[in-house]
């Protein structure tokens, strides 16, 4: 328990620090364009545009792709199930919950904020991409940055769980990448 309020004194401080920034960021919500964006780019970062993607990949590059597509989909597993436990044990509050200020721009899928992992899935999957493929990676960065700007402008992180999320998120990409690429591409290209 001595962790959790260590956490929770943390969060408290860099809640107030982040608040003003969080606040002008979510001022983006009141222009109806803007608003119907980054809710349209938030329910596609639910996971919709990846497991699209990962669908995909193996017909795009049918050598390396379903090496790729097999290690993204384990690797998000993994993603998920991380971002999961840190937000149990960490327990930070979402912005407009501590602050009735920040509008809510689209319903939350779970109640705690840090770290984003919207933008942890996006960032290891942009990670993963840059490494295998880098002419997809570029196709897909602007929705990856846009994933990231979404979670704060519909007032759902704070900057620093969007930081935190894609550390995080590139961390487990390069990792996967650089330990089991190789062998997921060598294993799958052989059984086809």
């Amino acid at each position: 328990m001595p962790s959790t309020s260590k956490a929770s004194r943390f969060f408290e401080l860099a809640d107030q620090r982040e608040v003003a920034f969080c606040q002008s960021i979510n001022r983006a919500v009141r222009f109806r364009p803007a608003l119907g964006y980054f809710r349209l780019v938030s329910r596609l970062g639910d996971g919709w545009f990846w497991y699209a993607l990962i669908l995909s990949i193996p017909f795009l590059y049918p050598q390396s792709g379903p090496g790729l597509a097999l290690l993204m989909a384990l690797t998000g597993l993994t993603c998920t199930v991380s971002y999961k436990l840190l937000k149990r044990w960490l327990i930070r509050e979402r912005p407009f919950i501590s602050f009735p200020a920040i509008n809510c721009g689209t319903p939350p899928l779970d109640r705690y904020s840090f770290p984003s992992g919207h933008t942890l899935h996006a960032a290891c999957f942009q990670v993963m991409l840059t490494v295998a493929e880098p002419a997809l990676a570029l196709i897909v960065l602007p929705f990856t940055l846009s994933v990231a700007a979404s979670r704060v402008v519909l007032g759902l992180h704070y900057p620093s769980d969007v930081a935190a999320g894609a550390l995080i998120g590139g961390l487990m990409g390069y990792v996967a990448m650089s330990w089991l690429h190789s062998d997921f591409v060598t294993i799958l290209a052989r059984s086809v």
